[in-house]
């Protein structure tokens, strides 16, 4: 399974022209699963939440959570096409953006390695 996933992932690297060194390929896999991966998780902790009557503070959140700018969604829960971000806005809003909001973690956080995951 993972397989699949990692050979399209590398595919679409290759053949768009964006990345040509194996090192980088991969580092720009493991950004993109972790920042799925980080969204499903914190998903999963708000509804837990929600069902248990408390409140869960998302660490990304709002126009940097993956499913607003990687997969937005349409009010019936399609993917909206039209607002997904690609090629110069997507590589100028994740370096530009999303990488800068992350970089400002450790230095906003009281104690960066106690974040409430």
């Amino acid at each position: 399974m993972y397989d699949t996933i990692f050979s399209a992932i590398d595919n679409i690297l290759w053949k768009g022209c964006w990345i040509k060194q194996t090192n980088l390929i991969m580092e720009q896999t493991s950004w993109i699963l972790f920042l799925k991966y980080l969204d499903d998780f914190q998903t999963e902790k708000e509804m837990s939440a929600m069902l248990s009557g408390c409140s869960y503070a998302r660490i990304i959140d709002g126009e940097f959570r993956w499913t607003n700018w990687a997969a937005p969604k349409r009010g019936d829960g399609t993917l909206d096409y039209n607002s997904v971000l690609t090629g110069d806005d997507l590589l100028n809003f994740v370096n530009f953006k999303l990488f800068p909001h992350l970089a400002s973690f450790k230095q906003t956080a009281e104690n960066p390695h106690s974040l409430n995951l």
